[in-house]
């Protein structure tokens, strides 16, 4: 743990610095906004989940059970659609507050891995390209590439990384650049 103790600084200022950009993405510019599509008959659509679900948690339609793909009639559920999955959060307004906490929670996880990987692969005193390249690359790792099963798996279209490419991108340079500034 001597890596925390030696890289705080780069760590709190890259993981805030990520924190900001996220928020002025999401918060501010329009882009993110485009990635969501209102239902033509959201309200009847609200009042079938309420009366289907049995609180917050992760659904999918339709549903194999403990059976899996072998549960009778799946297959027939599954040709004649919609296959979705859905992620059901708790009723009422979202905490805000706690929600920002996680985020910047997460992104200084991210920075202290990201500062394990640059303090076992690049020596005291190396100069900044080579830890920008270094610490960049496994930042634009983390926050590109993570939600890509998301893709494989649970038909998140393709398209949405774009977005989260660029987003990655800014977070990546962002953090080669405060590490390479406050290299050790």
């Amino acid at each position: 743990m001597q890596f925390v103790v030696e890289l705080w600084i780069p760590i709190l200022i890259s993981g805030l610095a990520c924190w900001v950009i996220s928020a002025i993405s999401w918060a501010a510019l329009p882009f993110h906004n485009r990635l969501w599509s209102k239902l033509s008959n959201e309200d009847a659509v609200a009042d079938a989940l309420r009366a289907g679900i049995s609180g917050a948690g992760l659904y999918s339609v339709p549903h194999g059970g403990a059976e899996g793909g072998k549960a009778p009639g799946l297959s027939e559920k599954m040709a004649k659609g919609p296959i979705a999955f859905i992620t059901v959060l708790p009723a009422g307004i979202p905490n805000m507050g706690r929600m920002m906490a996680l985020s910047v929670l997460y992104n200084l996880i991210v920075s202290v891995f990201i500062a394990y990987v640059a303090s076992h692969t690049l020596a005291a005193g190396a100069d900044y390209l080579t830890v920008f390249r270094v610490t960049g690359t496994v930042a634009f790792m983390a926050h590109g590439l993570a939600t890509i099963p998301d893709s494989i798996w649970f038909g998140k279209p393709w398209g949405s990384y774009a977005l989260q490419f660029a987003d990655a991108l800014a977070y990546s340079l962002v953090v080669g650049g405060v590490f390479g500034w406050r290299w050790v």
